[in-house]
Parts: structure tokens; sequence; C-alpha cells
């Protein structure tokens, strides 16, 4: 209390009233402080400011500052590329670096495909759009894809240049963590996740998913019970972005709502998608990008590239000859609610060396 910057009047108040800490002077309420000091309101209000802004050391900007750049290093926001330049165009740059992003989708949308994906961007240089470490995968549902991770590491390596090729070693910097039950997620984030943290060797965080944990775990009387323990998770998470400046992002299952397609008709109805876990964890997420699959398929010709091709490729006669063709689910990727970005939907696709956006 005697290093504040403060009128000598109200300093010897504070004194005779032997409040002597900033906690003793936040813990009363105006009132209180007027009855024990005898100050003015004015010189009050004037007290309580300056205790405040002596205790809460974050700093602050104006919106400006932020879009400019020119505010504090802990608030600039940086992104990390998807690894493909159309769904960072899309997204702004990719995946914000603040808060918690989610990744919503039914199964077989490409949400693992993509969370591989930002394991493998995060690796390379922050010119290159990523961060310039490795990625923690915490795995809760089945037995994580590690050939299939081998096979994007070996096709990604060939995009890198060549000081970036010689010195990464992309399979070396994914730690994979299986936890079946929550108690052994807990323990992950709050123990083992941090100690990576702090050795700066972890720069992404990647929850698949959290849904498989919760929905087991808690019967239906119990949603206050698993209201709580997803707040309890969610601070931890966000905590653990913020402090080291790194983002996270929760994959989830999602829950068919069936509604009926018109007022005037009640027997066809139509299937929306929600995301689950409900208002508690949608409160918790920043960004919300929903995959989803669609009735349309793209043909690739792949005669020029034969590492491309996947068991749906057949061959088909043409004037020219014989041309090797592949036809690939065609997926989308729905804005549902970002702080940066509309809401809107882009299409993409899932190839042998990746995710690849479409124009």
């Amino acid at each position: 209390m005697d290093d504040l910057e403060l009128n000598p009047k109200i300093i010897s108040a504070v004194r005779r009233a032997k409040l002597a800490s900033f906690a003793a002077v936040l813990n009363l309420s105006p009132a209180d402080i007027g009855r024990r000091t005898k100050l003015s309101a004015h010189d009050i209000q004037t007290l309580l400011q300056t205790v405040s802004r002596a205790v809460y050391k974050n700093p602050s900007a104006t919106a400006l500052e932020v879009y400019q750049g020119t505010c504090d290093k802990s608030l600039q926001v940086a992104t990390v590329s998807t690894g493909c330049g159309v769904l960072d165009e899309f997204l702004n740059g990719g995946i914000l670096t603040r808060g918690i992003t989610e990744i919503a989708g039914e199964s077989a949308a490409g949400k693992t495909q993509l969370c591989m994906q930002l394991c493998l961007s995060v690796q390379r240089s922050v010119e290159n759009g990523g961060l310039g470490g490795g990625a923690v995968y915490v795995c809760t549902e089945d037995v994580f894809p590690s050939k299939r991770l081998h096979q994007l590491i070996q096709t990604f390596q060939g995009r890198l240049d060549a000081t970036e090729s010689k010195h990464l070693r992309l399979g070396d910097n994914i730690f994979i963590e299986h936890v079946s039950e929550r108690d052994q997620l807990s323990h992950c984030i709050k123990y083992r996740i941090p100690l990576l943290l702090q050795q700066s060797q972890v720069k992404l965080i990647i929850l698949d998913s959290l849904a498989a944990l919760f929905r087991c775990e808690f019967s239906s009387g119990e949603a206050v019970k698993r209201a709580k323990h997803l707040q309890t998770l969610g601070a931890k998470l966000h905590h653990l972005g913020r402090v080291y400046g790194i983002p996270v992002v929760c994959v989830n299952q999602v829950t068919a709502n069936m509604t009926p397609s018109s007022a005037n008709d009640n027997k066809s109805n139509q299937r929306q998608l929600i995301p689950a876990l409900g208002l508690t964890w949608s409160n918790l997420v920043q960004t919300r990008l929903m995959l989803g699959r669609t009735d349309y398929q793209l043909t690739l010709d792949t005669s020029q590239h034969p590492e491309n091709r996947i068991e749906t490729a057949r061959d088909i006669g043409d004037p020219e000859g014989l041309r090797s063709v592949t036809e690939v689910p065609v997926r989308s990727l729905e804005v549902v609610f970002a702080p940066h970005l509309p809401r809107d939907t882009c299409y993409y696709v899932v190839e042998a060396d990746g995710v690849r956006g479409l124009r």
C-alpha cells in the first residue's frame, strides 16, 4: 500500500483503518471503506481504482491496436496454417492461437485428417504458417491412425523447402497420449502436457475427442455435475493456451435433431446436426467449425500422379485412350461462429496427400 501513488491524506486514512494490503481494501464495499476511513466518496473511488490497477497486471489494448499489431506481444493473435492454402484463405490465416477451436462433425467427415495435418503444419517456421514446435495429440476414442499419419508425413515432407526438409523431423515432434477415462484426461492436461510446454517442445494441443469421455461417464440425470467438470476442463485448456500462446483444438461429436421440414408437413423430417455436450461447452468455445459430408463427388485425373490413386479409382475409355480417374467425396467446412469470421461454408476433399480445399 505504501508504494501506491495516492494523496497523502488517503494513505494516512488507510493506515489508521489498518488496511495494510490490497486484499483488505478490495474485500470491503465502498460503504465499509467509508465508515472505517472517513474518506469522501471521490477519495474512496480513487483508492479502489488505484488498488485495482496495481492488482490487475495483465496488459490491455484497444481493438485498433490489436488489428494494427501495435499492442503488447501477449495480446497479439497469430494463426496456424491448416496445410492448405485454400482453407487458410477461407479461415483468414488458419486456426487462431487464442482460445479453444472446436472441430465438430459426423463420422467420416475428415475431423481426424484435418487435425493430423495441423500437427504437421504447426512444426513449420512462423514465416511458413507454423509455430516452430511440435504437437500433443490426446486420443480418447479408437486406436490412433499411426499408419495414416506416417503416410501424411511422407507427402508433407515433399512440400518443404530444402532448409526445412533438412532440419525438420516431422514424426519425432508429435506426442500421442491415449486416455480412456475422464480422470486420466484431467491428469494429462494438468501435469503431463505442462511439462512439454515448459520445455518448448509443444506448440499445439489437440483433444480427439471430448464427447467420447463425457457422454459415457455421466448419466442423463447428472447434467449439473457434468457441466461443472466441463467448466473445469475448459478453464484448464484456456489457461494453457493463454499462458503459452498456443492453439487448443478440440474435436467434438454431433447429435442428430429431427425437425419437421415444413410447418404444414409434420411427417417429413429434416436431420439437423448439433454439436454434443450442450450449452455449457459451447460457452467455452471461441471458434466452432462444423465438418460434414455432401452428396457430391469430385472426379480427379490422377494419370500424372499415380501415388494419389485410391481404392475408388477406375479406368474409363476416351478418344485418347485409357485415362485413370478418381472419384473423391466432397465434404463441407462451415464456420458456425468465430470472433473474426462471418458464418460461411467452403468445400474440401480428403486425398492421399491430405486435406485440400476447393475453390
